[in-house]
């Protein structure tokens, strides 16, 4: 046989490598179809069965979400949650034997991995809703609040992005701003000092109830900057959810009743 030229060798392996490269990368994209996302498993509790029936029936009709337990009271859904894993409770505040704000508190003490709470107050100015959020939930709701407005606020809390609608957050603060520190000349929280100034910046227009959306739109930068700037604070200040940066504002005097930064 007639010696190959070594250059065309070379030609022939890269050539050889570049197909089996194609051919991986297009096995790879063809591989196994991705699955759906799992529905959002969603445990109700609420003292009153008329009410978790007609949760149930919204809850059901949508592709994406799914019942998988149902509790009268907080001790009740303690006691399911051993043997039950959902991924977001919607928690009544009102109940007998065990309130959920109390349910609230132990639910959340599992840790990052245990359930997001949703609670739904009777009242829109509830006096347990502010304890609630202190207790760990990721937010409230009225109950009357429309099945459009409940579904999207499931999936938020799912998501971990905004999980308070903001004007609620701000009439809940500004009813319980007395009960707060106010006009504090420097805040006192001593880890703010380790946020960057953007990052401080995000963290005023989140305490003012800015949605990511509307953060990104004010200062000009993609949503999903803004999602890493939230995550960044709530790692740097210790803090569970966005929810808890709002407290955090109006307790060191950065945010003053009516929203807007000190």
């Amino acid at each position: 046989m007639r010696p190959v030229p070594a250059g065309t060798v070379q030609r022939t392996d890269r050539t050889d490598r570049t197909d089996r490269t194609d051919r991986t990368e297009r096995t790879e994209k063809m591989g196994t179809p991705q699955m759906p996302n799992a529905p959002i498993r969603v445990m109700l509790v609420d003292d009153q069965a008329l009410l978790r029936t007609g949760f149930r029936m919204v809850l059901a009709a949508q592709p994406d979400m799914e019942v998988v337990a149902e509790a009268g009271d907080g001790a009740e859904a303690l006691e399911l949650l051993r043997t039950t894993e959902p991924d977001v409770v919607l928690m009544d505040v009102r109940m007998p034997r065990l309130d959920g704000v109390e349910a609230t508190r132990r639910i959340r003490a599992g840790g990052p991995e245990a359930p997001k709470v949703l609670i739904l107050t009777t009242f829109d100015l509830d006096e347990y809703a502010f304890s609630g959020l202190n207790a760990g939930a990721s937010g409230f709701m009225l109950k009357d609040v429309p099945p459009g407005e409940l579904l999207s606020a499931i999936r938020s809390v799912h998501s971990g992005d905004a999980v308070v609608a903001p004007s609620t957050t701000r009439r809940l603060l500004d009813r319980f701003s007395p009960m707060l520190p106010s006009g504090a000349p420097e805040p006192r929280h001593k880890d703010l000092e380790r946020l960057t100034e953007r990052e401080r910046e995000v963290l005023l227009l989140v305490a003012q109830g800015l949605s990511n959306g509307e953060i990104a739109g004010r200062l000009f930068v993609s949503e999903a900057t803004v999602k890493t700037h939230v995550g960044r604070i709530l790692t740097k200040l210790g803090l569970r959810d966005r929810v808890q940066v709002v407290v955090l504002a109006y307790e060191t005097g950065l945010v003053r009743a009516g929203g807007g930064a000190a």
